[in-house]
């Protein structure tokens, strides 16, 4: 029993007389032979009945803690560390893809580069089937074994992952009436020239190599898809 100074106070504070004990110089100290560890969780015997019978079993129950914090202390949560994207090695560039998702599934298109972010910059071109430059998925594409050399493409340095997000909408929210009214007007997306001046910038370098080879403009126009009685893992691409 500690020394107090009154009915309930001790002489000493806990951590001072922790210090005094001793057992700080030996906490980080390694097993003593022969010495058994005490354990922290209790043992209990527990009676119970199961299909009639009654049996014991024994029950460990661990201690709860001395002390409870105050306010509620959030722990931070595990987060994995951002990792490379892996790219599958079909998906160089000048490989002919298949789109098999969003509004552009089932055109061919032609592969420019792997973004930073791991997703994909492809072309169609757009004169040939209507692709713009645009991002894609790499889970979402079907790398087939026609290729065209782009080596002597220049793709612009600004076609990266910052040129294709989105601006922030920074316009007022609408009324309740000019809300259902929005929905009637057929509002056209307008491209900037900028955009338009990429397109042109990559497309007229593609375009030469692809009429240079026979039905490759043929191949990119035609649209995928499937009939009856054909399977995408008996095909080959």
């Amino acid at each position: 029993m500690p020394k107090q100074l009154a009915r309930g106070v001790p002489l000493l504070s806990r951590s001072a007389r922790y210090k005094k004990s001793g057992k700080w110089a030996v906490k980080h100290r390694g097993p003593v032979e022969g010495q058994v560890k005490k354990s922290k969780a209790v043992v209990t015997t527990k009676t119970e009945k199961k299909l009639g019978k009654k049996g014991t079993r024994t029950v460990v129950r661990p201690r709860s803690p001395r002390f409870y914090p105050t306010e509620h202390v959030p722990t931070k949560l595990y987060s994995r560390p951002p990792r490379p994207p892996k790219i599958r090695p079909s998906l160089v560039p000048g490989v002919v893809l298949i789109v098999l998702a969003g509004k552009l599934r089932g055109k061919r298109v032609v592969l420019l580069k792997v973004l930073p972010s791991g997703l994909l910059l492809i072309t169609g071109p757009y004169k040939i089937n209507g692709v713009p430059l645009r991002r894609v998925n790499p889970r979402y594409v079907i790398a087939t074994s026609t290729k065209i050399d782009v080596s002597a493409v220049e793709v612009p340095a600004q076609l990266n992952d910052e040129f294709f997000k989105k601006p922030a909408n920074s316009a007022p929210k609408k009324s309740q009436e000019e809300f259902f009214e929005g929905d009637k007007k057929d509002k056209k997306k307008e491209i900037s020239p900028e955009r338009k001046e990429l397109q042109k910038t990559v497309d007229n370098q593609i375009l030469p190599i692809i009429s240079n080879q026979e039905y490759l403009k043929e191949y990119l126009n035609a649209h995928f898809g499937l009939n009856k009685g054909e399977y995408p893992h008996l095909l080959k691409f």
